[in-house]
């Protein structure tokens, strides 16, 4: 267990790959909702690895300004928690989208409304109360979750593949997956 709780984001990165290598041999992954939403995963793995590897003080960046923390490694966000909330729920979830786009687009809206909340939360709110310009997770943000979110929104209604009920399901469900990120760190803020 502590291999995983030390190298999951290594292993996303690693999977990454693979995926890929698959996008790329089937061709014209920009122009349909399945290839998007696996690059979608794609880039989850990459900005984790950005957050957690490379440069990789998430963590200690996040507990000292969002939570001013007296122990900024590991309270309240402690690798276990990053473990669960990235390594687990946003895992699944993604892959999830990837998979049952054309049962479930709404899924799809859901993670794209999370990755559109990194790039807010990156590019803006981590910045401003940090007084910084850059901070781990903001370079994937604004060059792989902004761009693909754009594209994968402008594909589902050029390709009239979205219906109201996936809105309707989807939305609320990104808010309350961009809620519940936060709401983990507090809850498991003592589990190490």
């Amino acid at each position: 267990m502590q291999f995983i709780k030390t190298h999951w984001f290594d292993i996303g990165f690693i999977l990454s790959f693979p995926i890929l290598i698959m996008l790329w041999k089937q061709g014209n992954f920009f122009d349909n909702v399945s290839s998007l939403l696996w690059l979608s995963l794609v880039s989850l793995f990459w900005h984790q690895f950005e957050e957690y590897r490379y440069p990789g003080y998430f963590i200690r960046m996040l507990n000292t300004v969002m939570y001013k923390s007296d122990n900024p490694a590991s309270y309240p966000l402690n690798p276990f928690t990053s473990l669960i909330v990235n390594g687990v729920m946003g895992w699944t979830f993604y892959a999830a989208a990837a998979l049952f786009y054309q049962q479930a687009l709404w899924l799809g809206i859901a993670t794209i409304l999370v990755s559109m909340g990194n790039v807010i939360a990156h590019t803006f709110l981590f910045n401003i109360k940090g007084k910084t310009l850059y901070n781990p997770g903001m370079a994937t943000a604004i060059l792989l979750f902004l761009p693909l979110a754009c594209r994968f929104f402008y594909i589902i209604h050029q390709q009239q593949l979205v219906t109201s009920l996936d809105y309707v399901i989807g939305v609320p469900l990104g808010i309350a997956l961009n809620v519940m990120i936060l709401k983990l760190i507090d809850w498991l803020k003592n589990i190490r």
